[in-house]
């Protein structure tokens, strides 16, 4: 028991117990923050379209993200990162990559539903990650369009801004406009983060509340401009700029026209 005591006030033992607790508080907060997002698409894929979809990869994406999918000096690995991140890239033709650069453009779909469908299940048998959404967390009928604006003012706005148009970033990158994207690829977007966008897990953004967050910004999509013209969607700033150029610019034209009359 004296041997003991004189170990517990050893110069080191708070040192040694703070690393411990720190170390178990760590592992429970990241198994509960990953909880509902650790789900490979396996349970639904048969075999034949985990096979179908490594052929597919092979052909398509084994280039950048290599063979096994664990990534090349041209493109990330793909182990963990779900089959909701492969049906968002693959299915709004991000993916694959036509060039370079400091960020995937949108292009035509180059494969079909059942051909992403085989992507998604092969790349989530190699680990496990977000899962594609159920019906249920899409259906914006379900969905409280008021309370999806306050997160999505709380969470998105400063890149999508307010009115979901859109805004520039840095280094040639930016965040796109949301208007015309899928309920489905709105979600998952949101729950694997793609490009400069942050992962909202569900410990985040609960699948009811990102479900209001697609409500809202279908409503306003739905809604239109209710003041007119949109300016891009940018605010106020670049209403007011906008106003106060033209006003300027016609000001100064009646000036030019009227110092031209002959006397």
């Amino acid at each position: 028991m004296k041997a003991l005591s004189k170990k517990r006030r050893h110069p080191l033992a708070a040192v040694a117990l703070l690393l411990f607790g720190l170390l178990v508080t760590g592992s429970l907060y990241t198994a509960a923050g990953s909880i509902n997002e650790a789900k490979a698409a396996t349970a639904t894929a048969s075999a034949a379209d985990i096979q179908e979809g490594q052929k597919l990869f092979v052909a398509n994406c084994a280039t950048c993200h290599g063979m096994n999918a664990e990534g090349t000096d041209s493109g990330p690995t793909l182990i963990g990162v779900g089959a909701a991140s492969v049906d968002f890239q693959v299915g709004t033709g991000r993916m694959p990559m036509q060039m370079q650069g400091p960020q995937a453009q949108i292009k035509p779909v180059q494969f079909n539903d059942e051909q992403i469908s085989q992507l998604a299940a092969y790349v989530a048998s190699l680990g496990a990650g977000p899962a594609i959404p159920d019906e249920e967390y899409l259906d914006t009928e379900k969905g409280d369009a008021a309370h999806g604006g306050t997160v999505f003012r709380v969470n998105c706005a400063m890149c999508h801004n307010a009115a979901a148009a859109g805004g520039a970033l840095t280094r040639g990158k930016f965040a796109p406009t949301l208007a015309g994207v899928s309920e489905k690829h709105i979600y998952e977007a949101m729950v694997t983060g793609p490009q400069n966008m942050p992962v909202f897990n569900d410990s985040n953004i609960t699948p009811e509340e990102k479900r209001d967050v697609i409500t809202f910004l279908k409503t306003i999509e739905a809604n239109g401009t209710a003041g007119g013209a949109a300016l891009g969607g940018l605010g106020p700033v670049a209403e007011g700029l906008f106003v106060w150029t033209a006003g300027l610019g016609i000001i100064i034209g009646f000036a030019v026209w009227l110092t031209s009359r002959p006397s």
